[in-house]
């Protein structure tokens, strides 16, 4: 299990601690001809003249749809054309399992009209001449929607008009379960949600071993059966798909004993998430940095739904959010839909004997081990924070200490005065969400304690010093921690809660109070 501070807060309300993809949507790209350039030297290795390119593509749309709806014709199931892209697809097809009573293989094939990325030939006029040029269109998508021996309920899907982009939608709850009865592991199941697993640490590990398949071979067998005829298309031609990551969703499931142990200390973490963590918090957890120049969106918002009661903070694509599922379980769960705020440490794409450095993290399925570890330790720092929010420890108890001056390496340190600036300005600043991750230094206080940057050498001298007698004064109260080996701090577990109830206090209102006295 586990040894965050939230889990060694509840241990003994706790039967188990499972993370591990949700949902994650791969795409499939025929790098080699999805650009203008790319498609041009397709035609010229099959001798295709701009003025055929429309026939010759459309012959090849009409042998994809023949070919990925055979399997369906083979197996007696239905292709059915969906009239609206609006249509919950996933929900149509599941009708269909159930109606039909299917509990493997091809369930349906579903057709819809949607927009895509493709090609056509242009009359250019002026240069009197035809020209290949990308257009958003519209064509025929053909979804395939099965029960997978591996992988249990999923879909796939591919655009019949080239350049045949691909859509891999899985469930990693869906494949543990799978997994699970393979090494006959007990469990119940609510949906995606696992309420009670028999052993959870073998689930775990079971759960681990999806980030090592081999992606490629796994991505591509279920290409050949979107497209058997795709050797036949391209034969000679080196159009291979290139696997990237579109949307994952990595969660961590908390499985309380009892509904009622959740139930009473999850309100007051969301209220705490929704009074507390700042939209620099926010950043923070999903590994983004606040600067002036951002431009982008942060969103915090509460709502009840039918799995529970979320909250969820996002920073424009990415986010964060837990909600309380199936009675007695906690998710927290981070979704990752643009990975360049975050870092890998790896050679250059192209170079794989060169210098590993850390770069940005790439959609390619070359980095998912790399995805997992930073959506996990989101999860871990969300938990943590929400963590802070219930303590049973009196307000007046936990700050007496800080309150009265204290002796630290033999000398008299004054009291705090935690509603007072400037000590309530040091407290926000060392409690924003970027230092939960790599702690704080020195300068990273000055920059937010004080207005402007300094004039002069000898004044960034005197803030050095002043910053340098906080951080002393704070240490002496136990609030925070040197890192060995480095010039920077942390804060402390008993810190954490001090400066969660101070700030919580800073931001209710005496009619809150007279409620929760009354």
């Amino acid at each position: 299990m586990p040894t965050s501070r939230f889990i060694q807060r509840f241990e003994d309300k706790i039967t188990g601690v499972l993370s591990g993809f949700d949902r994650l949507v791969v795409r499939g790209t025929l790098r080699r001809i999805v650009s203008v350039e790319g498609m041009k030297d397709l035609l010229w290795y099959k001798q295709i003249l701009l003025k055929q390119f429309g026939s010759w593509a459309e012959r090849l749309t009409e042998q994809l749809k023949e070919v990925s709806c055979q399997v369906a014709k083979d197996q007696n199931r239905p292709v059915v054309y969906v009239r609206s892209a609006d249509t919950d697809k996933d929900e149509l097809a599941r009708q269909i399992a159930a109606g039909d009573g299917i509990t493997k293989g091809l369930v349906a094939i579903l057709t819809c009209v949607e927009p895509c990325m493709s090609f056509e030939i242009y009359r250019n006029k002026d240069k009197k001449k035809l020209d290949l040029v990308p257009r958003v269109r519209k064509c025929l998508f053909l979804y395939h929607y099965w029960i997978d021996a591996q992988f249990g309920w999923m879909n796939a899907r591919i655009q019949s008009w080239l350049p045949f982009p691909i859509q891999i939608c899985l469930n990693g709850r869906e494949w543990l379960a799978r997994m699970m009865d393979q090494n006959q592991i007990r469990y119940r199941r609510n949906d995606n949600c696992f309420t009670w697993i028999e052993d959870v640490d073998k689930a775990q590990r079971l759960m681990n071993r999806q980030l090592r398949i081999s992606w490629p071979k796994a991505l591509a067998g279920i290409a050949r059966q979107l497209n058997p005829a795709h050797g036949r298309m391209f034969r000679g031609f080196p159009a291979r798909y290139y696997w990237s990551i579109h949307q994952s969703e990595w969660a961590t499931d908390v499985m309380f004993r009892k509904a009622s142990d959740l139930a009473e200390i999850y309100p007051p973490m969301v209220l705490h998430g929704m009074q507390t963590f700042s939209s620099g918090d926010v950043m923070r957890f999903l590994g983004r940095k606040v600067h002036g120049n951002f431009k982008g969106e942060i969103v915090s918002d509460f709502k009840n739904r039918p799995e529970g009661v979320r909250i969820k903070h996002r920073v424009n694509t990415n986010s964060v959010k837990a909600y309380d599922k199936a009675g007695n379980v906690l998710r927290v769960e981070t979704t990752m839909n643009d990975p360049y705020d975050f870092k890998v440490f790896r050679t250059k794409e192209g170079d794989p004997h060169g210098k590993a450095e850390w770069r940005v993290l790439r959609r390619g399925i070359a980095d998912v081990y790399r995805r997992a570890q930073v959506t996990q330790a989101s999860n871990e720092r969300y938990l943590d924070a929400l963590a802070a929010a219930d303590t049973s420890t009196p307000l007046g108890e936990l700050i007496r200490d800080i309150c009265k001056p204290t002796i630290y390496r033999d000398k008299r340190v004054r009291a705090l005065r935690p509603w007072a600036d400037p000590d309530l300005a040091l407290f926000r600043a060392i409690s924003r969400g970027e230092f939960c991750v790599n702690g704080f230094r020195n300068r990273d206080l000055q920059s937010l304690l004080f207005d402007s940057a300094p004039k002069t050498l000898e004044e960034q001298r005197r803030r050095s010093a002043r910053v340098s007698r906080l951080l002393r004064m704070l240490r002496a109260h136990h609030l925070i921690q040197k890192v060995p080996r480095t010039h920077r701090y942390v804060v402390t577990p008993h810190g954490r809660d001090l400066l969660s109830a101070v700030l919580s206090t800073h931001r209710i209102t005496l009619e809150q109070l007279n409620k929760l006295a009354a």
